[in-house]
């Protein structure tokens, strides 16, 4: 038997419970001391992390940074569409009579004169059938004036009268058919222009509508540009386009609005848009390949910026403005671009010092060193 006796009194008992739950009291005192401690270590490698990074913070040396002073401008929304030179006209020559080339009189990239000879025909079964249907016309012509006499004294009737008459009418058609076959055995330039090909060629015989020479309009050309259909509307109202030419040194003329298509070029859905462009000194030829600068919108009176010193995160978009050797963050709303020029549209004012220049590297309350300022930004492209 055991001779612990089981205590009887209230302190007793007390004594006795904790004298024999000792170990496991000690046990649970040691785990809070070991939490606390730990919370307190926590806390204080908090508070030492924070004061060191603001005491590299504030150890930071100033950034160095070119600033633009904004001042209201003016900005395009632009788009620049590619083209080729068309020539005004371009004709097809078509024989309109059979018979063999006898003489070809111009060649290939020769200007001509509207009217001038390109080639002849022989002409010989044309001025024979020309005589003919002379000698015809006149027998019928004087047959219809001797019963003209004739029918007015009333000797004839006038059926026989109105025989003769349209004898004579048909003589007289068959004359001036044959004259005009004989005149078209010289073939002559309907326009003024160039000759582009030359498909006649001298002992070739020609049926009618085979190809003689194919000639181009180039006094004045046609700008022809593909128009998306999104921007039909803004092109519309235009009557003058800017375009360059890229063989001759990329010269900038202006071009007169001709014809926008009604219906699409293209499963693209592309719009001709055709320019009437002078070629009076034959500068410009056919199939050179033209941009046209075309100006949708114009805004004044607003302020832009160059776009990369825009900074774009997380779906915000930010600038930069130096205020008396700090950096300041702006959110900026932008509206149309022109080259690498962007508007703001809102958070910025005229006379802020724009960072251009080290925004990248700068944050939010920074300090700056300006090295260098720039008052317009035309002097960013020198």
């Amino acid at each position: 038997m055991s001779n612990i006796q089981t205590p009887t009194t209230p302190r007793a008992k007390i004594v006795y419970f904790i004298w024999n739950n000792l170990p496991r009291v000690v046990l649970l005192a040691m785990i809070a001391v070991i939490i606390l401690l730990m919370g307190s270590i926590r806390d204080k490698s908090e508070t030492i992390a924070a004061d060191k990074a603001n005491g590299i913070r504030s150890e930071k040396p100033p950034v160095n940074i070119v600033t633009l002073k904004l001042s209201p401008t003016t900005i395009a929304d632009r788009i620049n569409l590619p083209g080729a030179i068309e020539p005004w006209t371009r004709l097809e020559l078509l024989s309109k009579l059979n018979g063999t080339v006898t003489e070809v009189m111009v060649h290939e990239g020769q200007s001509v004169k509207r009217g001038a000879i390109i080639a002849r025909i022989e002409a010989e079964d044309y001025e024979i059938a020309l005589q003919r249907a002379e000698a015809a016309y006149n027998l019928a012509k004087a047959d219809y004036n001797r019963d003209k006499s004739i029918y007015e004294k009333g000797v004839i009737p006038a059926s026989s009268f109105e025989a003769n008459k349209t004898n004579m009418q048909t003589a007289k058609a068959d004359f001036d058919n044959a004259r005009l076959l004989l005149s078209r055995t010289t073939i002559t330039s309907p326009m003024d222009g160039v000759i582009r090909r030359m498909d006649a060629k001298i002992g070739l015989q020609l049926s009618i509508g085979d190809p003689i020479a194919e000639i181009l309009e180039i006094d004045k050309l046609k700008g022809v540009i593909g128009i998306p259909e999104s921007d039909v509307s803004a092109v519309r109202p235009l009557e003058v386009v800017d375009i360059s030419i890229q063989a001759l040194d990329n010269r900038i003329i202006s071009a007169k609005k001709y014809v926008l298509s009604s219906s699409p070029e293209t499963f693209a859905r592309i719009y001709n848009l055709e320019l009437e462009i002078d070629n009076s000194d034959g500068d410009i030829l056919a199939g050179m390949f033209i941009r046209a600068d075309i100006v949708k919108k114009q805004v004044d009176d607003t302020l832009i910026v160059p776009f990369y010193s825009v900074v774009s995160r997380n779906n915000e978009q930010y600038v930069f403005v130096e205020e008396d050797g700090i950096a300041k963050k702006r959110m900026v709303t932008l509206g149309i671009m022109e080259k690498w020029m962007v508007q703001i549209l809102d958070g910025l004012n005229p006379d802020e010092n724009l960072v251009i220049e080290g925004h990248r590297d700068v944050e939010d309350g920074q300090k700056v060193t300006v090295v260098k300022a720039i008052s317009s930004p035309e002097e960013l492209a020198l």
